[in-house]
């Protein structure tokens, strides 16, 4: 089984091509966060897997969250293997992700081993965080290269997992990760995700509800949107990206910034 989490549908992406390409069952971890779905039962030789987008160098709240409630029965040294999508690097990503699977006694092994991404991947996709100066969507040419490159790893890793091969750790950390992930990052994530610099324009705003319908923790409500300020928010950006006229932004940084969603213009499969 893999469990995934997505704010703009990269990381689906990338999810479906391995699900579809193994005949792995996808979990969407917002859904079983609603349904308070935890537990499981692992069949003989069933394969686990994790995928998520980076988040500020680190896994994302809701994964974290997800990992701490998540109870594998049956699990006897299955092979276990994670990946995260980003713009760029991830620094610690990884390294911080098995950290919160090791603490998560529910996930132990029958002998008491902790359970482990034992092949770890990261797969740069698309950039969709624009909130701070220095980051913009890609240009369309540099878009459809990275989905290119994307799809020619991914086949690569299929094999690597299909095969159940350990220790195989492919990642894009960045120059300085542990500066990334446990200083920046640390931060951005104690910090910066938060939902209070949401604004709509009443003024473009079309009513549609899609930038309820599409956030992955329910932080909206009404068809002209009102964010919850309920400390769900994962800054995914995806209302943002959304929006089909642009009318929602992340305080004033973003009026002057592009929008992106996987597919947006129905040329990418």
């Amino acid at each position: 089984m893999i469990y995934y989490f997505t704010g703009t549908g990269n990381t689906r992406w990338v999810a479906r091509q391995i699900s579809e390409a193994l005949g792995e069952e996808l979990l969407y971890i917002p859904q079983l966060i609603k349904e308070g779905h935890y537990q499981f039962e692992l069949q003989e030789n069933e394969r686990i897997g994790f995928c998520f987008p980076t988040h500020g160098w680190q896994p994302p709240k809701i994964v974290r969250e997800f990992i701490r409630q998540l109870a594998l029965k049956g699990n006897s040294h299955h092979y276990c293997w994670a990946l995260t999508t980003c713009g760029d690097n991830i620094g610690e990503t990884m390294s911080i992700f098995n950290k919160d699977l090791a603490q998560n006694k529910a996930l132990h092994t029958k002998d008491g081993s902790p359970l482990q991404a034992e092949s770890v991947f990261s797969v740069i996709m698309p950039e969709t965080y624009i909130c701070l100066p220095f980051m913009k969507t890609d240009p369309i040419d540099k878009e459809r290269q990275k989905i290119a490159n994307a799809k020619e790893q991914l086949h690569h890793i299929v094999s690597i997992i299909k095969e159940c091969k350990h220790g195989i750790e492919e990642l894009e950390k960045g120059a300085t990760p542990r500066l990334y992930s446990y200083v920046i990052g640390a931060y951005f994530n104690q910090k910066m995700i938060t939902d209070k610099k949401f604004t709509v324009d009443e003024d473009v705003c079309i009513h549609c509800g899609k930038c309820s319908k599409v956030c992955p923790v329910d932080n909206i409500e009404g068809a002209t949107p009102i964010w919850l300020h309920n400390g769900k928010c994962t800054c995914c950006l995806a209302c943002y990206h959304y929006c089909p006229v642009h009318a929602i932004n992340y305080g004033n940084i973003t009026r002057k910034r592009d929008q992106y969603y996987f597919n947006r213009r129905g040329d990418q499969k």
